[in-house]
């Protein structure tokens, strides 16, 4: 059995602990924590691999997105494979026009078998509408570009008036 909590990215608290069989797939669990949640599931969904610091890594699709052969699903993904050890975490983005996004986190792994996937702990509503996602990159360094015209080099395409183009 998994313990796995789930937290989503929003500043109010919103926390579901829900317990899941080991050989559960991440196909399985995206329908868990959707349906945890108050998710009807059908909404396209990814989980990304992630290391202990929450950087997003590796993309694991709902459904095998390569033109060919068998690529990386949800359905091919097993828990004890992707989530293999206690503190293991994957980044779970659900609806990707409203980017519901949550944390997974592994919190115990034992041998125990469920009949059923439960609900451990819920704390907090889930909010109306999803939490605004602020997309903010690094700042460039200034060097070098002390205006506007220094990022155009016009000598760059003066040798373009040597060149006929009213013969194409």
């Amino acid at each position: 059995m998994y313990k796995i909590r789930v937290i989503l990215d929003s500043k109010e608290d919103v926390i579901r602990t829900i317990s899941v069989n080991n050989n559960f797939n991440l196909e399985e669990l995206h329908t868990t924590i959707a349906a945890a949640f108050g998710f009807n599931g059908q909404e396209m969904a990814s989980f990304y691999r992630t290391d202990q610091e929450w950087n997003q890594g590796e993309e694991i699709p709902l459904f095998n997105m390569s033109e060919f052969g068998d690529a990386i699903s949800m359905k091919t993904c097993t828990l004890n494979e992707t989530l293999e050890a206690v503190n293991d975490k994957l980044i779970y983005v659900y609806d990707f026009l409203n980017l519901w996004t949550f944390y997974v986190d592994v919190v115990e792994i034992n041998n125990e078998v469920l009949e059923a996937s439960t609900i451990i702990l819920s704390v907090g509503e889930i909010p109306e509408t999803a939490p605004e996602k602020e997309f903010v990159a690094e700042r460039l360094s200034d060097e070098g570009f002390d205006d506007d015209d220094d990022l155009l080099d016009n000598d760059l395409f003066d040798s373009l008036d040597d060149y006929d183009f009213e013969n194409y």
